[in-house]
């Protein structure tokens, strides 16, 4: 639980009350507690007006919003505000300013806008946060710290150049081991000396042409961005070391290596802004990826806009209900929280027509407001009950940020290779099935698994094919899909034979591998039924050209100079089996192959539901929660058998067969446990 001083799931969101006359704040305060808010994040981007100038701080404002706060019942996730540095910083201090890819010094604004290696900016940073941890720790307000908001900017300068060349000494020890880590005999770039190693930007060309250089750039960036957070954490917790600290990812995840900052994070926190185009499992993937960075913990939903975004080319709003179910889709996947950005909407700059609680209409009586209104009542009467609890999946994907760079840095063998959309569409089928899945890294204990997917396993890190031979030798499922196996972790290409060390595992060898062009195609072929997966199937985008060396062809290609050859293969390995998709296929073909697995290892969901209706569990000891969301507009016929469940959003009981109106969610627990928790139903 994030704060035992409130034993109920936190709803509210980011709250900027130094954009707006004290006379607004008493009103704010009647439309927050009308709302149902019980936190705010309070102050995001305030550094200019916590400090007006180097040797001087202003904290009254801030004292007195936490105590108006504090009158009205409302908690505080006090921010340090070091998103965005202010501008006599920049200008007395210009190393403080990034530079870009394109070698261009960026000027003072926007936010997130600072060297991670600037030591002027890591000073002041972590200043700021200690003299705010002094100040409030004992605030009445205070529940817990975010520091800063949305990390993310690279920077080429000299000062990163300089800390780039220590990064490599300590990671490989002498120039003649980074010189075979890079493989830097190729085109004659051998180096003598750490000082002859530059940055990987566009005034060279070789932030795309040399991979393993711009890769280990990449996770110089994450350790960077890593130091300047734990700067500020470790000032926070030197003076409250009781509380959380955390630091809100944004919701395009790729830039820093998430799996490696939640080692550093109290509580894993992310801003959750779907695109219109995104299908309701592109969403739930993110929720369980969050909830996979630290081993199944709850975690955080940050922000999230009440309707509109500003950001996106097309703002389309949230229709009718579609803000409450996706609020319970991340209470459903992992979340103990429901936040927004933002609580008051800014009435000028770039996010003013950013949706908020408060519209620039400044009262209540608006459909966004009553919506959210509805949802923090209802939480409301929740109260505690499904905090803390987990998701137990048997089911797991696995998901590394050095494979997703690495894959996408390579120059071949297609520029369309997407490595989130491939992994998506495996967990889509998963998704679509209603079985719990875990996010986890390759080098995750997989013993508790029955089924395990690694989908564009591209690089295999030291120990990565151990462990895997070690889960099927168990008697476990594994799966992977083509180009897999090619590179170790230096992206250096495991000779032998693709996919390098996991040919014994997969029982195949890879000869070729072809990358079709945008509008070719080919068909995969079943040589025989596996469940509904039968016939004939379309695919592209890449086709391997493997020969099988014990295992089983499933399905062989239907067209071109491989027609008749396996693309789809299945090989035992001690007590268990290990499949092979060597293809890119539709859809239909994941959705079905990945259901016969399942239904293989026995893996169900907590409910029979019908299409577009999503269902979760959620355990705590012997208590079980189960989450259904409608997704569709129309209803929808669930059969909940012969047990009695209550609703803990409307308070009454259900059984057997229900409607559930569209856009609607139940969150159930069995009668028998519920009212063993002293829980009174309403009518």
């Amino acid at each position: 639980m994030i704060n035992p001083k409130l034993p109920a799931i936190l709803f509210g969101g980011d709250y900027n009350p130094d954009q707006w006359p004290e006379g607004t704040w008493q009103e704010d305060m009647r439309l927050l507690k009308l709302a149902g808010v019980n936190m705010v994040t309070v102050p995001v981007f305030s550094w200019a007006k916590l400090q007006p100038a180097e040797d001087q701080y202003d904290f009254e404002w801030l004292d007195r919003v936490l105590d108006l706060l504090a009158e009205n019942g409302i908690y505080a996730c006090l921010a340090t505000s070091t998103a965005a540095q202010p501008a006599w910083m920049s200008l007395k201090y210009p190393e403080v300013m990034p530079v870009d890819v394109y070698g261009r010094k960026r000027n003072h604004g926007k936010r997130v806008n600072f060297c991670p290696n600037s030591r002027a900016y890591r000073e002041f940073s972590s200043r700021l946060a200690r003299k705010l941890a002094e100040r409030y720790k004992d605030h009445p307000a205070l529940l817990y710290w975010r520091v800063a908001n949305e990390y993310g900017t690279y920077c080429y300068c000299d000062n990163c150049a300089k800390a780039f060349r220590e990064w490599l000494k300590e990671r490989c020890g002498t120039i003649e081991e980074l010189n075979r880590r890079w493989n830097l005999s190729f085109w004659g770039h051998t180096v003598y000396s750490w000082e002859e190693i530059t940055v990987p930007s566009e005034l060279n060309d070789d932030n795309k042409w040399y991979q393993p250089k711009a890769l280990d750039y990449m996770r110089f960036m994450t350790d960077s961005t890593i130091e300047c957070f734990l700067g500020e954490y470790r000032a926070i917790k030197e003076v409250t070391p009781h509380l959380m600290v955390t630091t809100n990812i944004s919701g395009y995840i790729k830039k820093l290596d998430q799996f490696k900052w939640a080692q550093y994070v109290d509580i894993v926190s992310w801003d959750n802004y779907p695109r219109p185009e995104h299908r309701m499992s592109v969403v739930a993937l993110k929720h369980d990826l969050m909830r996979g960075l630290k081993n199944g913990q709850p975690y955080i939903l940050a922000e999230q806009t009440p309707s509109s975004q500003n950001w996106q080319p097309y703002n389309i709003l949230k229709r009718p209900g579609v803000m409450r179910l996706l609020s319970y889709q991340a209470l459903a996947r992992g979340a103990d929280t429901v936040m927004f950005f933002q609580m008051r909407q800014s009435k000028a700059g770039v996010e003013k027509l950013h949706g908020a609680l408060i519209s620039h209409a400044g009262h209540e009586h608006t459909r966004v407001f009553k919506e959210c209104a509805r949802l923090g009542a209802e939480l409301r009467n929740i109260g505690a009950r499904f905090l803390d609890s987990r998701i137990q999946a048997k089911a797991a994907i696995m998901f590394d940020w050095d494979n997703w760079w690495a894959v996408e840095l390579c120059s071949g063998p297609s520029r369309d290779l997407d490595y989130f959309d491939q992994v998506e569409k495996y967990y889509h089928a998963l998704w679509k099935l209603n079985i719990a899945t875990d996010i986890i890294q390759p080098n995750a204990d997989l013993s508790k698994y029955d089924l395990v997917i690694a989908p564009l396993l591209y690089m295999t890190k030291p120990g990565t094919a151990k462990n895997i031979e070690n889960y099927v030798r168990g008697g476990g499922t594994f799966v992977t899909s083509f180009f897999s196996g090619i590179v170790d972790e230096n992206d250096h290409v495991i000779l032998g034979g693709y996919p390098g060390e996991l040919k014994d595992v997969l029982g195949i060898w890879v000869e070729e591998i072809d990358g079709l062009l945008p509008d070719m195609k080919n068909g995969i072929v079943m040589n025989q039924p596996l469940g509904e997966l039968n016939g004939t199937y379309a695919c592209g985008l890449i086709c391997d050209l493997l020969h099988l060396r014990g295992a089983e062809a499933l399905a062989v290609y239907e067209t071109d100079f491989y027609a008749g050859r396996p693309c789809l293969t299945s090989n035992q390995f001690g007590k268990g089996t290990a499949y092979y998709v060597a293809t890119d296929p539709e859809q239909q073909f994941v959705d079905q192959f990945v259901k016969y697995l399942c239904e293989l290892r026995g893996l169900k969901p907590p409910l029979d539901v019908p299409g577009g209706v999503e269902v979760t569990q959620r355990h705590k000891g012997d208590q079980e929660f189960i989450f259904v969301l409608n997704h569709d507009r129309a209803e929808a016929e669930i059969d909940l058998g012969c047990k009695k469940y209550l609703d803990l959003i409307s308070g009454k009981e259900k059984q057997g067969r229900i409607r559930l109106p569209g856009l609607d969610v139940l969150i159930l627990e069995e009668v028998q446990r519920a009212f063993g928790s002293n829980y009174v139903t309403r009518s």
